[in-house]
Order: C-alpha cells, then sequence, then structure tokens
C-alpha cells in the first residue's frame, strides 16, 4: 500500500472520513494528480515532479494546502495563509465543513494556473 494512503486510513476519526472525502474529490475532480508520499505527508504531484497540494492532519483539524496558493483568487475568503508566502490551505474541523462546492472550485482554479512559471 502507498504510504500516502496508510497515512489517511492510520489517521484517527473524525480526521480518517474528512481524509478520505477529501480524497474522493481531489482525485475525481484532477484524476491527472498523482499521491505520493512526501514530508511524511500525502502530497498530490502533477507530472510527477510539480507539488500540487497536500493534505496534512494536525492539531485538530486537516489542512488541504496549496502549493502556489496565493496565486488563487477565487474563495480567498476562506483560504488561511497564517504568514506563508506562497501556500495557502482550506481547514476542516469536521467532515460537515467540507464544501464540496467551493473545495472542487479551488482545485479547479489551481489546477488551471499550472502551466504558469510558478509550476514548472
Amino acid at each position: 500500500m502507498n504510504p500516502a494512503e496508510e497515512y489517511i486510513l492510520n489517521a484517527n476519526e473524525p480526521f480518517r472520513s474528512i481524509l478520505l472525502h477529501l480524497q474522493v474529490l481531489i482525485e475525481s475532480t484532477i484524476p491527472e494528480l498523482e499521491l505520493l508520499y512526501k514530508y511524511k505527508i500525502p502530497f498530490y504531484y502533477l507530472d510527477g515532479k510539480k507539488a500540487f497540494l497536500y493534505l496534512n492532519q494536525t492539531k485538530n483539524y486537516v489542512d488541504v494546502g496549496f502549493w502556489h496558493g496565493a496565486h488563487l483568487t477565487r474563495h480567498t475568503d476562506k483560504l488561511i495563509s497564517e504568514n506563508r508566502k506562497h501556500m495557502k490551505s482550506l481547514r476542516y474541523f469536521a467532515l460537515e465543513d467540507i464544501d464540496d462546492t467551493v473545495l472542487i472550485e479551488v482545485l479547479k482554479e489551481a489546477y488551471s494556473v499550472r502551466d504558469r512559471k510558478y509550476y514548472n
């Protein structure tokens, strides 16, 4: 089994349910992404070498961190930067916090800008 998948399946509830739901949404929205295990957390990569986003369960929430989130313009009121220059994340404390529409729209925007210089 992929270590990234083990990370997700070994997470305690409610985080396992959150991570599994996020995994389904991410992979069904952008099937070209590859799930890898980097920096001890699940990372999705484009073309096997371009970091796209990560999933990180920490403290009492799950972060969906967009590697180049500073370039996103949709749903900026929901994206958290916390003094990070380039990364922004959507943060979920419970499964019910996930707004599928918002996540899908942010994923699609991030994917649409993938060919810009900062993804090279």
